[in-house]
């Protein structure tokens, strides 16, 4: 097939919360095309059980909601943007309702029907709105359905983007690699795609680009996350000259069904299982929560992760157990369908055994520096969702603060550009090629490549995973360099394919993510390093990367946006 030039007024690269939500929006000042690389289902936000929280009930607060957000982010938060976050959450989510989203209600005291409100880790109130425990799923199919009413939104399914369309690209070449520091100002036009099943890289032009492309978690092991979030767009950027902040924190679910293969996505087993009362056990029946935090199962996830990583390396043991049988099988059945079975079919019956469990890399709270608009560094390029580091979750995220960040700050990047779409004049988009990087097809090399990256899943979970140490992420450093430069090297001779794309896209997230490591000489939050086991006054910023510059330790709302 030839390559062909796709234009409209904004390109929405990810099919989750952030990025549907947007397009809905944005479909009101012009065209949009929404670019995903599977099905536009598939992404983090389908898989999201426990739900979205906001204050929603008037025992809570807004305060209240700030407070355990600023708390669970131990010291790094934008306390701005997390003030942003907590107070249009309401709205936020009463629209979702309206697009459609059907969340679980219940009868409350008064007789009347209200949200059903769940609680989880580091919240001091029931808080969470659900759709039992399909909450991400719930919110997907609404969005879908209003988006498929609308005329001026094209999907493009099964199509992977390559490499944003900046004058930097136009230097590089098609198969380039930064390795000078950025020149600014850069401007986004658009994006490189290639549609998986032709092998066709086609040029996407939009006068606003909105990267929504979701997390990391394929760089380990072993994750929660589906086998698209690779990290495409956080790469891109980067590549591109973004800034990129806080890749060192990267949240451990404590609790995923412990299975028997070693590797690929792990079945979530929602923490608010633990909110409605589960316990956890080591496997000689000891309860080990008691002792390491005032609010025991429902601790902050990291402080719950770390505590079953060290009974496991205690023990020799390869899972621990949650054990909610006290609830009965007729609430487990009701409240938690996908759950229930899920383990069924894993060979566990919630209702009368305990489950085994082991954490999981769930979730990147860094991610592409943006400010609380959703502007980048790089002129017309914009970013939300897990993609986007605007501060909101510090060192540690709160739990289901995740799809509220999407939702509300694609709300803001909506505003911002609502106030100054009409009028705006854009410079011209110059004559990109079309790709024009030729290569062979060697099964052998292919072989090759792909145990180099499964190296770089377990290098990532062996050395830069709940606990580490400088000697270990020293060793990683080393290592990952080597891998990057033989996967770049491939990247350069061999023809483009989807899984070619992701693994280059692996191999830079798995480095960014250990140079921030390296660079932060402490334990805070979600990186624990035993080198430096205790916080530091003096590291009390973020971590902030950018291409050909070295790693700095620089509050991120201080950083330029274009």
């Amino acid at each position: 097939m030839n390559p062909r030039r796709h234009h409209s007024d904004f390109l929405v690269i990810g099919s989750g919360i952030a990025g549907l939500a947007f397009a809905i929006k944005a479909a009101a000042l012009g065209s949009v095309n929404i670019v995903t690389k599977k099905k536009d289902s598939d992404s983090n936000t389908n898989y999201a059980q426990g739900g979205i929280a906001s204050v929603l009930s008037p025992e809570d607060s807004i305060d209240e909601h700030i407070a355990d957000t600023l708390k669970a982010g131990a010291g790094l938060c934008n306390a701005a943007a997390v003030e942003i976050l907590v107070r249009n959450g309401p709205e936020r989510i009463a629209e979702l309702m309206e697009w459609g989203t059907r969340f679980s209600t219940r009868i409350d005291r008064e007789g009347t029907r209200a949200l059903d409100l769940g609680r989880e880790g580091g919240h001091s109130h029931n808080r969470i709105a659900h759709a039992k425990d399909l909450t991400g799923q719930e919110i997907e199919r609404a969005l879908i359905n209003k988006i498929s009413t609308m005329r001026n939104i094209a999907v493009f399914e099964d199509h992977t983007a390559v490499d944003l369309l900046t004058e930097h690209q136009l230097r590089l070449g098609s198969a380039g690699e930064s390795s000078g520091p950025a020149v600014d100002p850069i401007t986004c036009y658009g994006a490189y795609i290639l549609e998986n099943e032709t092998g066709t890289v086609h040029i996407f032009t939009a006068r606003c680009t909105l990267l929504a492309s979701g997390g990391a978690g394929q760089v380990y092991l072993h994750t929660s996350n589906p086998d698209i979030a690779t990290g495409d767009g956080i790469a891109m950027a980067y590549r591109a000259g973004a800034f990129i902040a806080d890749m060192e924190f990267i949240q451990f679910h404590p609790t995923t069904l412990h299975q028997d293969r070693l590797e690929g996505r792990s079945f979530l087993i929602s923490e608010a299982v633990r909110g409605e009362g589960a316990l956890l056990f080591n496997s000689r029946g000891e309860r080990f929560m008691e002792g390491e935090h005032e609010l025991k199962e429902l601790a902050p996830r990291d402080i719950v992760a770390r505590a079953i990583d060290r009974e496991l390396k205690r023990l020799g043991d390869r899972c621990v157990y949650l054990d909610i049988t006290a609830k009965g099988e007729d609430f487990l059945r009701h409240r938690f369908p996908l759950i229930y079975e899920n383990c069924l079919k894993a060979g566990y019956d919630m209702a009368r055994e305990r489950i085994p469990v082991v954490p999981a890399a769930h979730y990147l709270c860094g991610g592409i520096v943006s400010d609380t608009f959703g502007r980048t560094a790089i002129r017309n390029l914009f970013v939300s969702g897990e993609s986007a580091c605007t501060g909101v979750h510090g060192a540690n995220r709160l739990a289901s603060n995740s799809l509220l960040e999407g939702v509300v700050f694609s709300h803001r990047a909506f505003l911002h550009l609502a106030d100054t779409w009409h009028g705006r004049v854009d410079a011209p988009t110059p004559e990109f090629p079309h790709w024009n990087k030729e290569g062979t097809f060697d099964l052998e090399e292919w072989i090759l490549i792909q145990h180099n990256v499964e190296d770089v899943k377990r290098l990532m979970w062996d050395y830069v995973g709940i606990v580490r140490s400088d000697l270990r992420l020293q060793r990683a450093y080393r290592r990952i360099i080597l891998i990057k430069e033989e996967i770049l090297d491939y990247y350069r001779r061999s023809t483009i394919s989807p899984r070619l794309i992701e693994l280059r896209n692996l191999a830079t997230i798995a480095k960014l993510i250990i140079q921030s490591a390296l660079a932060r000489k402490e334990s805070r939050g979600l990186h624990y390093n035993t080198s430096y086991p205790f916080g530091s006054e003096q590291q009390r910023k973020n971590v902030v990367l950018r291409a050909g510059q070295p790693p700095s330790m620089t509050a991120i709302d201080t950083l330029p946006v274009a």
